[in-house]
């Protein structure tokens, strides 16, 4: 028997028995469709906060009150920090040498826009900032224009929409001068913000951005205070950071060899937290897979022992006309990897459809890494030989006499 015909006679049996082969081979399209599914979701979240971080600049780093990513209950270490305040940017701006622009941001949800017969859902975000806001963030002005120190000086009711927003209120006319209500406070519409879309299918163009010190008096200023920090350039980044984290050490008195009571995001420290988090999900794949495979082998060498029974009579014909005990065992070997082949094919098509699917309802792109089409069709042939050895053994050591016996 050749290997082109040890296939043929492969695919054959498979054909024969459709549903018995789908059956016993679903435990290895689980595993391949859920390795696949789960790296093309993480390859996708990973370029596409690489992405989204680079929007913002490789000089820009944060400092805020809490971690910028949170699992579970909130620490009680850092629920007993201090608030950052406006004080502590005052004293940046004043001390830190190689920064050259800094920005505070403070932040509020759940508001409802009004203009005129018109209003939003309640879920607008209203950030407060100053005149720095738009470099830091690394956004532009559609319409009109943005801040100016005055504007932060006098407190003054302007905003500056989203265009989100200025679609829902303004749909057929000019929002520059126009007057809005945010949770019945009226305010002078002086700008609209250039469109991002949506991350992850949350929209980035459905905020309001005023004047921090409005912010301030409206919402109150007994709150933590998130600061933006910008670098002069690049190669001073770090000098920038280390000032920065000695003034505000030295601000809120935190003595020296105790940590920091505030935290600083930099794009490093968000994509290695994100790594973190994507290494436990592909551990679970791994897992996942690892059951799935084991419960799918144990699954094929079950049907094997059955063909091996139903064939019996078959086997003692071919060894009768001189088939020897390596054409049997070839013969069953090439079948088990053939049904296994065919379980890792299938599996490869839902994990890209998988992958597909969840980048659609994640709104970002999907990504399909060619590593882990190979490493699952590669665990199929390896499970094919692994669990496929013993039944064909099994075939190959049969008598022929008492094979041509058999009922």
């Amino acid at each position: 028997m050749n290997f082109e015909e040890g296939i043929r006679i492969a695919f054959q049996t498979i054909k024969a028995h459709k549903l018995r082969t789908f059956l016993t081979t679903l435990g290895i399209v689980i595993g391949v469709s859920s390795v696949i599914g789960m790296m093309s979701i993480i390859d996708a979240l990973e370029a596409y906060m690489n992405k989204t971080l680079a929007m913002i600049g490789g000089n820009t780093f944060y400092i805020q009150k809490y971690p910028a990513v949170q699992l579970g209950k909130l620490d009680k270490k850092y629920r007993q920090r201090k608030n950052l305040t406006l004080r502590h940017v005052e004293a940046i701006k004043e001390y830190a040498t190689a920064v050259s622009v800094v920005s505070p941001r403070v932040y509020t949800w759940g508001k409802e826009i009004k203009y005129k017969d018109k209003k939003t859902n309640p879920n607008i975000g209203v950030i407060g900032s100053d005149e720095n806001w738009l470099e830091l963030e690394m956004r532009y002005i559609d319409e009109g224009r943005f801040f100016t120190k005055d504007d932060i000086r006098y407190k003054r009711k302007v905003a500056v929409i989203g265009a989100d927003i200025e679609d829902k209120l303004f749909p057929f006319s000019y929002p520059i001068g126009e007057y809005i209500k945010i949770n019945n406070v009226k305010f002078k519409v002086i700008g609209v913000l250039d469109r991002r879309g949506k991350v992850f299918g949350e929209s980035q163009d459905n905020y309001v951005v005023i004047p921090i010190s409005t912010f301030m008096k409206l919402y109150g200023s007994n709150r933590s205070v998130g600061i933006s920090v910008k670098a002069k350039n690049r190669e001073l980044f770090q000098e920038a950071m280390d000032q920065t984290i000695s003034i505000l050490r030295m601000v809120r008195k935190v003595r020296p060899g105790e940590p920091n009571d505030f935290e600083v995001v930099t794009q490093d420290s968000v994509m290695q937290t994100l790594k973190k988090l994507t290494g436990f999900i592909f551990v679970a794949a791994v897992v996942i897979c690892a059951i799935s495979l084991l419960v799918g082998g144990i699954g094929i060498m079950n049907i094997m022992l059955v063909a091996v029974t139903e064939r019996t009579r078959e086997i003692g014909i071919r060894k009768a006309i001189g088939a020897k005990r390596i054409h049997i065992l070839y013969q069953f070997i090439t079948e088990t990897i053939a049904i296994c082949l065919a379980g890792g094919i299938i599996g490869v098509i839902f994990g890209l459809v998988i992958g597909a699917v969840a980048g659609f309802a994640l709104k970002i792109p999907p990504t399909i890494p060619l590593w882990s089409i190979f490493l699952g069709v590669g665990f199929s042939i390896g499970i094919g030989l692994a669990f496929g050895i013993y039944p064909s053994m099994k075939a190959a050591r049969l008598n022929p006499i008492e094979a041509l016996r058999y009922e």
